[in-house]
């Protein structure tokens, strides 16, 4: 399923919907409609549990087209938000997932080129998403070195302890992009959350796409533009620590739990590992591209 959450024009609220025909079906409505008492909030519908996409999938197979038409928008009607516009936890961040993004580092960033033995772990604050066709705003006091990284993003189902890799995508919810933006020289003697947790640093969209549409998550084509130059194209396949990995060693951590957002790691291409380094500037349009699910399309704006 293809669910995303919105506003009507004009109307600031909320609304949470799916993608049906090429067209947006109002979740609440639906529910109306069907009789089965549906959510206007992404986190509430993945509180029902896992199950509730099976079901949802049957109630839209069974429900006859012309009851569609009086809660459907057309895609020009409505603007898209987040899927989860505000996270109830940080944005779980993996860093160096990718063998040539450790090797560009290495060459302009502090980090030692070393493959990593275990993923590396960082977050990213709820305040730091936004939505496609929004401004990333560039703090001029903070930053001159502002970049870009295209990611897969891990949407977690269920809660879980101690999940063995062999069962952990029992656990994935779903799959949505981000643009993991960077601000290089925010870095404070190895820690990044300066340089990654800044307001509008997690541009996130256009849609969740529930795991039962995406047959093999890792391979997915993964793309980046800026100014419409590609600067990134890689896949999935790429990655040190796949999914799998990932929700094993984070679950050990720490409780994973519905809604928990896994930002999986960003491919080679990157503004800080060129020659010579390039940055985000005022205007600049970027482009994140994750097959499967869509692109998301931000401006960076200098405040």
């Amino acid at each position: 399923m293809k669910l995303l959450t919105y506003t009507l024009k004009g109307n600031n609220e909320p609304r949470l919907g799916f993608i049906h025909n090429n067209q947006i079906i109002d979740m609440e409505d639906f529910g109306e409609i069907s009789n089965f008492p549906l959510p206007d909030k992404m986190l509430d519908l993945i509180d029902m549990g896992m199950e509730i996409v099976e079901e949802l999938n049957d109630m839209v197979a069974e429900t006859e087209p012309a009851f569609f038409k009086e809660i459907a928008y057309e895609m020009d009607e409505v603007t898209f938000l987040a899927p989860i516009p505000k996270p109830r936890k940080n944005i779980i961040g993996i860093g160096l997932n990718y063998t040539e993004h450790v090797a560009e580092s290495a060459r302009t960033l502090d980090t030692t080129g070393k493959l990593p033995q275990k993923p590396i772990i960082f977050s990213k604050p709820p305040t730091t998403v936004t939505a496609t066709n929004t401004n990333v705003l560039k703090n001029n006091k903070l930053t001159q070195q502002l970049d870009w990284e295209c990611e897969l993003a891990v949407v977690i189902g269920k809660k879980g302890k101690y999940v063995p890799k062999t069962e952990a995508m029992d656990y994935v919810f779903g799959y949505t992009v981000i643009n993991d933006i960077s601000a290089r020289d925010c870095r404070r003697e190895g820690q990044w959350i300066v340089s990654k947790g800044q307001d509008t640093f997690a541009p996130m969209g256009p849609i969740l796409v529930t795991k039962d549409e995406i047959e093999n998550p890792h391979n997915l084509n993964l793309s980046l533009k800026v100014n419409g130059v590609e600067k990134q194209n890689s896949n999935t396949k790429y990655m040190l620590f796949n999914i799998n990995d990932l929700i094993e060693d984070l679950s050990t951590v720490f409780t994973i739990e519905p809604g928990d957002i896994i930002a999986t790691g960003t491919p080679a291409g990157v503004g800080a590992g060129r020659s010579p380094q390039e940055w985000l500037y005022d205007g600049d349009v970027i482009e994140a591209t994750v097959e499967g699910i869509g692109t998301i399309v931000n401006t960076v704006k200098e405040i």
